[in-house]
């Protein structure tokens, strides 16, 4: 409604001893920044790993959706950590979703 909290995010972690610390500070608080009523609530999630998350939306429609709605993908690694990068070109065309499989 408000544009301003899509509702969900992935959060990789590189080292996992991070986890604790993370859920500590996030997990049932509010985002009072921001115009909304929403409680951060953290679970693990069903793929595991940047690349496991990459593939998964790499033929994703949300793809296909304007930037604002795409996954942000971040160097994880190295001297640009932190750092945006892009996100993976798909493997398949989007004639590929439509055509039926032979």
């Amino acid at each position: 409604k408000n544009r301003c909290n899509r509702g969900y995010a992935f959060v990789n972690f590189v080292d996992y001893r991070d986890i604790v610390s993370f859920h500590e500070l996030y997990n049932g608080r509010n985002w009072k920044n921001f115009n909304s009523d929403k409680i951060c609530d953290i679970t693990y999630a069903r793929i595991q790993g940047k690349e496991g998350m990459l593939k998964r939306f790499e033929n994703s429609a949300l793809m296909e959706k304007d930037d604002e709605y795409r996954p942000l993908v971040f160097v994880s690694h190295g001297i640009n950590k932190g750092k945006r990068e892009e996100f993976p070109a798909a493997s398949r065309s989007k004639a590929s979703f439509d055509s039926p499989k032979c």
